[in-house]
């Protein structure tokens, strides 16, 4: 279903949020002081206002209590951010994600009405610093508690066997939720070679008699300690 999203500063992280909500067929609003950022991301939003975002007078034209939730992605300006972020909680916004680049910022946003703090730096920093550890991570996505799902290559030696028989969870504490096909797998399904057909890029349907093969790729569910046993 389709929502409505406020975004305040229409910077590099305020511009890349409005184009994936944009992509994502959401409703967009944009705020920011500057009339070059605003004419930038005018193709992915629907609507866009030049202005203060601290003035609570300007916030109140908004409506910001329609929309599902706001953005405040002010990143070189702390006390702008706190103070919008405190604005909004005001005007009674239903959600408000405000970005930080410290706990100590984390600590002031949460305290003056944001409900969720992100940290781009340091989730980028994290997220590098996973997939380049190991030449068999292809991807990463942080959970909690020290879960994350990893896009890892299949090891040689589970190439040719079925989850069942490698009994990943008890072995390993994993989960594999999906596998990747190399680009341009085929099958053949009837024992000829004129009969082949693709497979499918991703398979989410994996279960007990999947299996495995050398060249594939699995979304692996799982601590980071026992996604390095298996690496």
């Amino acid at each position: 279903m389709s929502k409505s999203v406020l975004i305040v500063g229409a910077g590099r992280y305020g511009r890349y949020s409005a184009m994936k909500l944009h992509e994502l067929g959401h409703d967009v609003m944009v705020v920011d002081q500057h009339e070059d950022r605003i004419n930038q991301i005018m193709p992915y939003v629907s609507d866009a206002r030049i202005g203060d975002s601290t003035e609570k007078g300007f916030m109140s034209t908004l409506g910001v209590h329609n929309f599902d939730f706001c953005i405040v992605a002010i990143g070189d300006d702390f006390l702008s951010s706190l103070q919008t972020t405190f604005t909004l909680d005001e005007l009674g916004a239903k959600k408000i994600i405000s970005r930080a680049t410290s706990h100590r910022q984390e600590r002031f946003l949460l305290r003056n009405g944001a409900s969720y703090v992100v940290f781009p730096e340091r989730e980028l920093g994290f997220w590098t610093a996973i997939r380049f550890s190991s030449e068999s991570i292809s991807n990463y996505v942080d959970l909690s508690d020290g879960y994350g799902v990893y896009e890892i290559k299949v090891p040689a030696r589970w190439s040719g066997k079925r989850i069942d028989e490698l009994d990943v969870r008890r072995k390993y504490h994993i989960n594999i939720l999906g596998v990747r096909n190399p680009y341009g797998s085929k099958v053949i399904s009837s024992g000829k070679s004129d009969d082949e057909h693709p497979l499918p890029e991703i398979n989410m349907d994996v279960r007990y008699n999947t299996v495995l093969h050398s060249g594939q790729t699995m979304m692996v569910l799982g601590k980071s300690e026992d996604i390095q046993k298996i690496l």
